[in-house]
């Protein structure tokens, strides 16, 4: 009993040193990781995770429904799709054609109005709000410095960095992307409670302006501008510019570094597919919603375009795709969150879920993104059911970039 007791005595102190130590090394962000994602039995962020964190609200307006395609739901899910649904935990999975939904599904107790985290899929929200800055004359341009809204960034290789640098990643910031290493920054960012304290400690390593590397620290910084030139909360910004006109059903949620404190911009908009999928339709209409201009049609062009001929994949915080001779461009977001637009067929896809598919070294787009594009035509009809990379791609379980 002694030895039990001198046991439990010596656990107790030895964590106690742990925590001590954590917060002489301003580590103590860990003990909120332990607690959201360890204790919930959980190995990395996940879809529901936004009720153990603050959040500031993003205020829908008037909501302006969906319209629904007079065949809606009428075609079910190939097996194909079905299994990559199962494998990868999908939550939701929408396909939206002419503007109407033509398919949707939801599973393991979600719905049209459940909220999910959006992760990365925010950065593209937030290169969108910045050009809706520049056009109301906030930002100068593309090549306004960083340096003028913070004076951190003001000598060195970082007083070159500008924000269309932190838009197209392009920063040469000093930042380790893992998710799943606790002492990387990108953790500190997520867990921690001084979010902007630490963007204004990051160093620019390389030269900006030269080639895409993707950061989520460039995201964050970009929102930090937009905050300090607008004169607006982000999640006000947003829901002024964007939520409300374009009619969302819901509010939404993004995540805060503390209550009060600033947005998590770089991911983190807790929403649904009905709602994630309206930035899919005001891009499909060249920044137009039912009419009404709500970002120049040049600046989206500019989002979908490539910066660098070596990263065709990425333009302006959207990842762009040349597939079955298509032009297509999505947001994406951690453990496969995506919107993908798919211009010339007037066709919008929504995928929601637990799991990522397989991201390779050979290619910047993950397996399960061609199996959501590919089952998609096979239920329309406009492809047949042995064509397609999709059917070959295996489904790996594997965390991937963002």
């Amino acid at each position: 009993m002694k030895f039990l007791k001198k046991l439990f005595i010596g656990l107790i102190a030895l964590l106690a040193i742990v925590v001590a130590l954590l917060y002489i090394f301003n580590a103590d962000y860990l003990l909120k990781a332990v607690r959201v994602v360890y204790l919930h039995g959980k190995t990395t962020a996940y879809l529901d995770d936004y009720v153990h964190f603050d959040n500031r609200t993003i205020k829908k307006g008037t909501s302006q429904p969906w319209a629904t395609a007079k065949d809606y739901n009428k075609v079910k899910a190939t097996k194909r799709l079905e299994e990559a649904h199962k494998e990868l935990g999908t939550v939701a999975y929408l396909i939206i054609k002419n503007d109407s939904i033509w398919h949707e599904s939801y599973y393991d107790g979600y719905g049209k109005n459940s909220k999910s985290n959006s992760f990365s899929m925010a950065k593209s929200v937030v290169s969108i709000a910045m050009f809706k800055a520049i056009e109301e004359g906030k930002i100068k341009s593309l090549d306004q410095k960083v340096s003028d809204y913070f004076p951190e960034f003001g000598s060195g290789l970082a007083a070159k960095l500008t924000v269309g640098d932190l838009s197209s990643m392009a920063t040469g910031l000093d930042w380790d992307e893992k998710y799943s290493s606790a002492f990387s920054i990108t953790t500190r960012a997520y867990f921690g409670e001084e979010l902007e304290k630490t963007m204004l400690n990051v160093g620019v390593i390389k030269e900006p302006g030269k080639e895409f590397e993707y950061v989520s620290g460039a995201t964050e910084l970009l929102a930090m501008v937009i905050v300090k030139a607008t004169g607006m909360h982000l999640s006000d910004y947003v829901s002024e510019k964007f939520w409300q006109p374009m009619g969302a059903d819901n509010d939404a949620l993004w995540q805060t570094d503390h209550k009060d404190g600033i947005e998590k911009a770089y991911c983190c908009i807790a929403s649904n597919a009905r709602d994630f999928s309206r930035f899919g339709k005001l891009f499909l209409h060249h920044g137009k919603w039912n009419g009404t201009q709500i970002i120049d049609s040049t600046d989206v062009a500019k989002m979908r375009t490539p910066r660098f001929a070596a990263s065709p994949q990425y333009g302006y915080g959207w990842w762009l795709n040349n597939y079955l001779d298509k032009k297509m461009y999505y947001m994406r977001g951690h453990l496969g969150q995506f919107v993908i637009v798919i211009p010339e067929d007037k066709l919008i896809i929504c995928r929601l879920g637990h799991i990522k598919g397989l991201q390779t070294e050979t290619d910047p787009h993950s397996n399960d993104f061609y199996v959501y594009v590919d089952e998609a035509y096979k239920m329309l009809g406009l492809m047949e059911p042995d064509q397609g990379a999709g059917n070959n791609k295996p489904l790996t379980k594997a965390e991937a970039v963002n």
